[in-house]
């Protein structure tokens, strides 16, 4: 166990609670999954049942598939199950995300998932919560990691593709298929030329839209007869498309990736792209320190990324902190979904 305390403990399929017996995010299948979000990281195929924040259900649906058992709970609605009272919260991160707040017998414990502080007009904000226990992603866990403002990296992108338009070249901006994607989409101007999709992020965007979040027009790039639309437009692409078979249709191009990533300059150079816009769906090092205080938690667990700095820093502001493994090991590479 997390502690004596909690009902929480790390097995080797992830965090279990014993009490209610059932998984979070769990690695592999398992008999009860509850699920913090739909990123494929935290959201795996062949648990027999799930249990998602509303919001969430139509993207795990079609991530999982129509056979998939899918429960839901409103934000804040709670759960008896056994005798551990389970709620879900807005974490901030994408559409649907949650954090998953646990009372066995008066001691609460809060899984935070993904989660940001920052204004996104696609999620619900994050929602603060008063625990005993509180387990942290650290994903950006050192203090290099601090966002520009996010309206500013937008004006930033609208700026790049006018350049590009007015040079007749294709704006090519890799991003996470989703909560990304749809994060920059709210954000671009429209008036500069056609906003084009890859194929995955055409999908997510359907669900959103579905989901009542408004999104600007958007053309499914595969559906294009006349390339010269390409011109002047703006492509939005997951990274896995970066690949000559799918880079071949546009032959002028600029490239660009977005991502809390691009705060290291190297990270851009070994992506070989021609812009990096610092966009991430996770707390920067301000969020996640001021957002880990401000739930007065007894105790603190750090799970994935920079978990051993953070772990180190926490205790040296005296607080208790420790290392909840993850099966990613390390995650402090570039990855799609950050």
């Amino acid at each position: 166990m997390i502690n004596k305390h909690d009902c929480l403990q790390v097995t080797p399929n992830g965090l279990y609670c014993s009490e209610g017996d059932f998984y979070i995010d769990p690695w592999q299948p398992a008999k009860r999954a509850v699920i913090t979000h739909a990123h494929a990281d935290h959201a795996r195929g062949g648990s027999h049942s799930y249990l998602c924040a509303t919001e969430s259900k139509a993207i795990l649906q079609s991530r999982l598939g129509p056979d998939a058992d899918i429960e839901t709970l409103d934000y804040g609605q709670v759960l008896t199950i056994n005798s551990v009272q389970l709620s879900l919260h807005p974490a901030g991160h994408i559409l649907g995300s949650a954090q998953v707040k646990i009372n066995a017998g008066g001691h609460i414990s809060v899984v935070s998932g993904d989660y940001k502080t920052e204004f996104d007009p696609t999620c619900a904000p994050l929602e603060i919560l008063q625990c005993h226990t509180f387990i942290s992603e650290s994903t950006f866990g050192l203090p290099i990691f601090k966002w520009p403002p996010p309206e500013h990296v937008l004006q930033d992108i609208n700026a790049w593709w006018q350049r590009n338009c007015e040079q007749e070249r294709t704006s090519i901006l890799f991003a996470y298929a989703l909560g990304k994607a749809q994060r920059i989409l709210t954000g671009l101007d429209a008036s500069i030329g056609p906003i084009l999709t890859h194929g995955a992020v055409e999908k997510v965007n359907q669900s959103y839209r579905e989901a009542g979040i408004r999104l600007p027009a958007t053309q499914y790039v595969s559906s294009l007869e006349d390339r010269n639309v390409f011109k002047k437009a703006l492509v939005i692409a997951p990274p896995s498309a970066d690949n000559p078979a799918w880079m071949r249709r546009f032959s002028d191009r600029s490239r660009a990736f977005a991502s809390g990533w691009m705060r290291i300059r190297g990270n851009r150079r070994r992506r070989s792209v021609d812009r990096g816009f610092v966009l991430s769906d996770h707390s920067d090092w301000n969020g996640l320190v001021q957002t880990i205080k401000a739930t007065n938690a007894e105790r603190i667990a750090i799970t994935h990324g920079y978990a051993t700095e953070m772990v180190r820093w926490l205790k040296e502001q005296g607080h208790q902190a420790e290392i909840v493994p993850t099966e990613y090991g390390d995650e402090t590479e570039v990855d799609e979904h950050v």
